[in-house]
């Protein structure tokens, strides 16, 4: 079998083919940050946590395990803060996985440190968000960022008027990172790429968060990383959303529905 590895070059993607006969498997841990409310989904998530929302009759959490476990990434852990006894569960016989329950709300980069500290977790991490919904095959990503010796490497995305905006250059470093900039900021990044939520990430990176307040991954530990040129970024090759709203559950409805390159979950899940 032979996958995909994207490169960027005169700032477009392209796609080099490469084949594991040729390169040690690249195995990582991946933990999903699950803790947050979901208040932009109203009453949907009132009473449900927005990891648990159904899409096409299965969680969208189940469709994240499912993926990061066909992309060979074990063991898994999670952070919960609403409701975490419907999350431990509905997932509690799936193979390798750990929950951490996070009693404050810590933000994206403080609830993977926490989860990193109280798990020891070292070496590079796959760190997925709990509200991304994706069909992306994981594994060049993370040989990606093993054939760089990355800091981190994100999965990007173009989408316009995004909360990010990333200049890449031709070798797939990421030159500038904006998180939710004006129009102005926006403006200075030509034909700007978006974060997608999902990352490898070296566990050193968020040896400096602190273990009390939010933090968020972008904004205090990412961009800081992207000034000296420790940053890689990939373009998605698959299909994205992110249930942030009920206009993105139901196009992310429509899209599973179909079956169409979902498969996995039903093969990925337990």
């Amino acid at each position: 079998q032979f996958y995909q590895i994207a490169d960027l070059r005169n700032g477009n993607p392209r796609t080099r083919v490469s084949s594991p006969h040729n390169r040690s498997r690249v195995v990582m841990t991946g933990i999903v940050l699950c803790a947050g409310l979901g208040t932009r989904l109203g009453s949907l998530t009132h009473e449900v946590p927005k990891p648990m929302l159904p899409v096409a009759g299965r969680p969208i959490l189940e469709y994240v395990l499912a993926n990061l476990t066909r992309g060979g990434v074990q063991p898994l852990a999670i952070n919960l803060h609403f409701r975490p006894d419907a999350i431990r569960e509905r997932f509690r016989e799936w193979p390798n996985l750990r929950f951490v329950h996070e009693p404050e709300l810590l933000g994206t980069a403080g609830g993977a440190a926490n989860l990193i500290r109280t798990l020891g977790l070292a070496g590079p991490l796959l760190v997925h968000y709990g509200d991304i919904l994706t069909n992306q095959d994981l594994r060049p990503l993370m040989q990606f960022n093993a054939d760089r010796s990355a800091d981190a490497t994100l999965l990007i995305h173009r989408r316009p008027n995004s909360m990010s905006a990333l200049a890449v250059d031709a070798d797939g470093r990421v030159t500038k990172f904006l998180e939710r900039p004006g129009e102005h900021e926006r403006s200075l990044v030509a034909d700007p790429w978006v974060f997608s939520g999902i990352a490898v990430c070296d566990a050193s990176i968020f040896a400096d968060v602190p273990s009390t307040g939010a933090t968020d991954l972008p904004r205090d530990v990412l961009i800081p990383l992207v000034e000296r040129g420790r940053v890689y970024a990939m373009p998605l090759a698959g299909s994205r959303f992110a249930i942030d709203s009920p206009q993105r559950l139901a196009e992310a409805e429509a899209a599973v529905s179909t079956g169409s390159g979902w498969e996995f979950v039903c093969e990925g899940s337990p």
